[in-house]
């Protein structure tokens, strides 16, 4: 799965993976995208321009720790920026940033990398990776499954058990069928976090 911290989306999804490898034989990889390099030059509200160029500090700063600590330290990482963005509603990124790395053990001279473009060529490879399995027309996130990529699944509230494991059923089913690219209709709710994630 790739995701971006930012994006609420994302953050469903990967509520909805965690509850997948609970009940399917699943290990999900995961990795950065980012929005912000997704929506660079783009024509863009002034509102959502400014929340892009905050947005560049929680992936680079993921990115730079795993660079220096393995990519083990990626979902842990994400997971505690992720609660204090969607669980905790603070819109101020950087305030996530050194908290986060307290709470995942890793030391917080790594928030030195939000505000430095030094990890950005792994940031935008990690990205075009999925970009490349996916396509243009996307956002975050993007799961891949046996060489097969997709936007989404876009859900809320993220399904649980065996809810969750016939999400992942049918998208496998979806994902293996020759030909197929699309199912979408329109949102008419926003995420659903759950407090106990």
């Amino acid at each position: 799965m790739w995701f971006d911290p930012l994006c609420p989306w994302a953050w469903m999804t990967s509520r909805w993976l965690m509850e997948v490898e609970k009940v399917r034989p699943v290990d999900v990889t995961w990795s950065v995208m980012s929005l912000s390099v997704l929506n660079e030059g783009r024509d863009l509200p002034e509102d959502y321009r400014a929340m892009m160029d905050r947005g560049w500090g929680p992936v680079r700063v993921i990115t730079a720790a795993a660079r220096e600590h393995g990519d083990e330290v990626i979902k842990p990482l994400y997971d505690a920026m992720g609660t204090r963005i969607h669980l905790g509603g603070e819109k101020d990124y950087a305030k996530v940033i050194e908290p986060a790395l307290e709470e995942v053990g890793l030391p917080l001279d790594l928030a030195r990398y939000a505000d430095s473009d030094e990890v950005d060529d792994l940031l935008r490879a990690s990205h075009q990776r999925a970009i490349d399995l996916v396509g243009d027309e996307v956002g975050t996130p993007v799961v891949a499954v046996e060489g097969v990529a997709f936007f989404g699944p876009v859900v809320t509230p993220a399904p649980k058990g065996e809810a969750a494991g016939k999400l992942w059923d049918g998208c496998l089913l979806v994902a293996g069928t020759p030909g197929f690219y699309e199912l979408k209709r329109t949102r008419t709710q926003g995420p659903i976090f759950d407090e106990e994630d």
